[in-house]
């Protein structure tokens, strides 16, 4: 989703033709994760044995599984400092709350929690069962990123899934795969759309193997990306990703145009789960 520089921080041969190249600051040009594929289906998730988990049922933010990111990403003209205080865990919730509040230089304080270094899996079904705030300029996300974009591989070349995004009042809900073009670092994409209705809980997830990532909202796979066989130099998703949730204020894909009046807001989060695949 954002912050691909500052982590301490969106088929099958017809990908070729959504795919759409663009700049080096992800999100600018979303065109591709506006096509639907057609080969969605109504499909049951396969998951199989439960790897790893937070119901968040303590007080506190579970440190072992998360990190707690400070300051701002300093990409995609988002407006938020994110900071500890904004996170809490209650009543088997994870909340995430956006505030305006002027803080290092931002005029919105938010959250942002990782799982670098401490959990980063490869393939599985991913997901998470979580309410959002639909508030104008706001920009939730449930995402992954390439681990080795700690080691020195920098983004897109990294890679990165795009569980669910969503913006403003939309009831759209984004899912979004990003990488590099072979022989450089340029920035290609691909993706769908779905729409639910986003300040209810629901279960978004992907599915991802050595062969592709399959998108769902509620067990509705409504996209499918190919990665047979690195197709179109997508061997970044054959590498461990780290696990990111947060709240953005503002930044390109929401726009600038926020609703002051409706703060604090939250994004409330349910659990996050990794299965494995049968």
């Amino acid at each position: 989703m954002k912050s691909f520089s500052n982590i301490a921080k969106g088929a099958v041969a017809a990908m070729a033709l959504l795919a759409l190249t663009a700049s080096c600051k992800k999100d600018l040009n979303r065109p591709a994760a506006e096509q639907k594929n057609d080969q969605t289906e109504e499909t049951t998730p396969r998951a199989g044995t439960l790897l790893w988990s937070d119901d968040f049922n303590g007080t506190s933010v579970n440190t072992n599984n998360w990190n707690i990111i400070n300051g701002n990403p300093g990409v995609n003209n988002e407006k938020e400092f994110y900071q500890s205080s904004n996170i809490t865990v209650s009543g088997g919730f994870l909340n995430i709350t956006a505030r305006k509040q002027s803080v290092g230089g931002q005029p919105y304080t938010s959250g942002k929690l990782t799982t670098a270094g401490k959990y980063q899996p490869k393939y599985g079904r991913i997901e998470a069962r979580i309410k959002l705030p639909a508030v104008q300029g706001t920009w939730p996300a449930f995402w992954a990123l390439g681990a080795n974009i700690n080691s020195g591989t920098p983004w897109p070349s990294c890679g990165e899934i795009d569980i669910m995004e969503q913006v403003n009042t939309s009831s759209t809900i984004l899912g979004t795969m990003h990488w590099a073009l072979a022989g450089g670092n340029q920035h290609t994409q691909y993706g769908g759309s779905t729409t639910t209705s986003v300040t209810g809980f629901h279960t978004y997830a992907v599915e991802w193997t050595s062969t592709g990532i399959k998108w769902f909202v509620d067990g509705t796979n409504y996209v499918t990306g190919n990665t047979t066989n690195n197709i179109n130099n997508t061997g970044a998703f054959q590498n461990p990703f780290f696990i990111i949730l947060n709240l953005a204020v503002g930044g390109d894909l929401p726009g600038n145009n926020i609703n002051d009046g409706a703060l604090p807001c939250t994004m409330q989060v349910d659990y996050v789960r990794v299965y494995s695949l049968p």
